[in-house]
């Protein structure tokens, strides 16, 4: 399955590389636009506790049955949020406080799944205030990390619209980490019916479309529904908040 679709990103500033610590293939950043243009993420991402707490949050994820938060949902939310603030015109310090914050947004997992943004954000104060991050960029990052959740996320920033986008989006049947089928639960199976995902802003700057293929073997359209119904209304309430009206497209055919 291709998770990451020519037409909603530039494939020449990322590259595919097996991470052996995940134990899965991850999409990064070439290194010489990262560290010209978002040092901020850099830095981050070369930070060794930070790496510690997203990989650690994404073990407690899979022991407690939950779709895949690590090292590959990362990649997928950094570049579309990239993707979403690069396209509406963003300047490169917000991309970089955008990638950042989707670096670190699920981090708070590893205390709770319950409450996890909030946590994550107050997580990320510490890691960041650490590294002397001015004040006024902790708050734009801590802001998106704290709002990214349907249960009580509002958009209220456009780091934190991009973020709700680039993280809801994310449904693929490798995000699956239950490895007996017979043992799958709503979650497993729509994600595991979805074969492909992407989200594309439209030339004039007025939309933004989630499409996906669901393949109705595996998981009907309306189980997708059942579970992803409020994440798709923080979506267009995320893309209101950047002047765009979202669309949802499933097996060609429009539902929002």
């Amino acid at each position: 399955m291709n998770i990451f679709s020519g037409k909603s990103c530039n494939r020449n500033l990322w590259s595919l590389t097996f991470d052996r610590s995940e134990g899965l293939q991850v999409w990064r950043m070439k290194k010489e636009d990262k560290e010209e243009r978002f040092p901020l993420y850099d830095q981050v991402k070369h930070f060794e506790d930070a790496r510690t707490y997203v990989k650690c949050q994404n073990q407690a994820m899979k022991a407690l049955g939950f779709t895949e938060h690590g090292l590959a949902h990362v990649g997928i939310v950094e570049e579309r949020s990239r993707y979403i603030l690069e396209t509406l015109g963003d300047d490169d310090h917000t991309v970089d406080l955008a990638l950042t914050a989707a670096y670190l947004h699920d981090i708070g997992n590893i205390v709770n799944r319950s409450e996890h943004s909030q946590s994550g954000a107050l997580m990320a104060f510490q890691l960041l205030n650490d590294l002397n991050v001015p004040a006024a960029d902790i708050a734009q990052i801590i802001c998106a990390i704290g709002n990214h959740d349907e249960g009580n996320g509002v958009p209220v920033s456009r780091i934190s619209a991009a973020l709700i986008i680039a993280d809801k989006s994310d449904v693929r049947r490798s995000r699956v980490q239950q490895e007996n089928e017979s043992q799958f639960d709503i979650h497993d199976r729509v994600n595991f019916s979805a074969t492909d995902s992407e989200i594309k802003i439209n030339k004039e700057h007025s939309g933004i479309k989630l499409k996906l293929h669901i393949d109705t073997r595996y998981g009907e359209i309306g189980e997708y529904f059942e579970i992803f119904m409020d994440r798709m209304l923080l979506c267009k309430r995320a893309a209101n908040f950047l002047g765009l009206t979202f669309h949802l497209i499933i097996n060609e055919t429009s539902l929002m």
